[in-house]
């Protein structure tokens, strides 16, 4: 099933989610021992693996962290190939002094936000739709 691509649509549609729990982003240098059932995230760059997972989890493993965040889904069934979603809701965010992170995924983009900013984040992003 493809996705949609046609903007409008996208950000008419985008129905965000807001997920239970912390999650922080963490860096290791081998992932040989990480349950990937644990994790929401892994991203391998030149300097080491990034994992996104729930913040109980990183403690558990003993990892270092700096920032927790919310994790919004977007869920609407968005084309990899849609064109200006992110830059919309990224500058939008952004507008009411929110930072974000994004992910894309097969079907949907993910937005983690510091978690003093994700109800606020909801009531931006809920703008679109209305």
């Amino acid at each position: 099933m493809a996705g949609e691509k046609d903007l409008q649509t996208l950000l008419k549609s985008m129905k965000p989610e807001l997920n239970s729990g912390e999650y922080v982003f963490c860096e290791i240098k081998n992932a040989k021992n990480i349950n990937l059932e644990e994790i929401v995230m892994m991203f391998q760059e030149n300097e080491g693996v990034t994992l996104i997972l729930k913040r109980e989890i990183a403690d558990k493993l003993k990892l270092d962290y700096s920032f927790i965040a919310s994790w919004i889904t977007l869920t609407v069934h968005s084309s990899l190939e849609a064109v200006g979603l992110t830059a919309a809701f990224s500058k939008a965010l952004a507008d009411n002094d929110i930072s974000c992170n994004v992910v894309a995924g097969f079907y949907h983009d993910h937005i983690f936000v510091d978690q003093k900013d994700a109800e606020k984040a909801m009531l931006i992003l809920n703008t679109f739709s209305e």
